[in-house]
């Protein structure tokens, strides 16, 4: 049986703004720990986050590149981690009514006919903070807490599952970067963070409509490591469907050193 690849993926973008979404803590990147922080980046009972006006022009700006439809009404919601590098214990984002929805973003992967790439949704959301435990600083059984960038403004941008090679979602997110880049809205610097990207993906034979078990590829830090990660993850999956095996629905880690995940 031959089947074939459904891949879609979520963008972060880290915004060019010079101070976070809900507050007027600084974005700058390399300052001294715990340093860029307030009651409100840190979730302090009483306080009253306000919106940064540039992060909604920035939104629109990207809305408008791709093709989104601007909602005249959208709301902000509590989506609730239990992570030590979030001290709100949640993060403030969008989930029932994004900020814009049904883009699209036109690609052409090596050898093939252009095509449309469909864009689900762009939301408005903060950043968490950073855990350092693999650092040469960090001692062997300790983990150290970073909270400057909790607040940080970002868009995340999510993709309809339209993707049917890693050659397409590497060409996507190349071109991605040029607009985000070009709007000036993000530097684009994936070394300090400004764009990240997870994966998800699924098998299916060909011919077939329903959508397979998908799993969710993270911790990838360049564009080639998604291509290379998407590649791993295709061969792993087709090779359990072959063998009469099941794929589990799980998240995994991308090893850049070793090429596994």
């Amino acid at each position: 049986m031959n089947y074939e690849p459904v891949i879609g993926l979520e963008v972060n973008v880290q915004l060019k703004t010079d101070t976070k979404i809900f507050c007027n803590c600084s974005t700058q990147f390399g300052a001294a720990p715990n340093s860029q922080v307030c009651p409100v980046c840190l979730g302090m009972p009483g306080v009253l986050p306000v919106l940064n006006e540039k992060v909604v022009e920035f939104a629109t700006r990207l809305a408008l590149a791709v093709d989104c439809r601007i909602n005249k009404h959208s709301i902000f919601a509590r989506k609730n981690y239990f992570y030590p590098d979030l001290p709100k214990a949640y993060q403030i984002s969008q989930f029932e009514e994004p900020f814009c929805e049904h883009g699209k973003l036109e690609i052409q992967a090596p050898g093939e006919a252009p095509r449309n790439i469909g864009i689900t949704r762009i939301h408005m959301e903060e950043d968490a903070g950073k855990s350092l435990h693999s650092e040469s600083f960090v001692g062997k059984n300790e983990t150290l807490i970073d909270v400057n960038r909790c607040g940080t403004p970002l868009l995340e941008i999510v993709s309809e599952p339209d993707f049917r090679s890693p050659q397409e979602a590497y060409e996507y997110l190349v071109k991605m970067r040029e607009i985000v880049i070009f709007l000036g809205i993000c530097d684009g610097n994936m070394e300090e963070g400004s764009l990240r990207c997870d994966a998800n993906i699924s098998m299916r034979p060909v011919g077939e409509t329903k959508l397979g078990v998908k799993t969710e590829l993270k911790d990838m830090n360049s564009f080639r490591a998604v291509e290379k990660a998407l590649e791993y993850e295709i061969n792993r999956q087709e090779m359990v469907l072959e063998n009469g095996g099941r794929i589990e629905q799980q998240t995994l880690l991308w090893d850049a050193n070793r090429n596994v995940a």
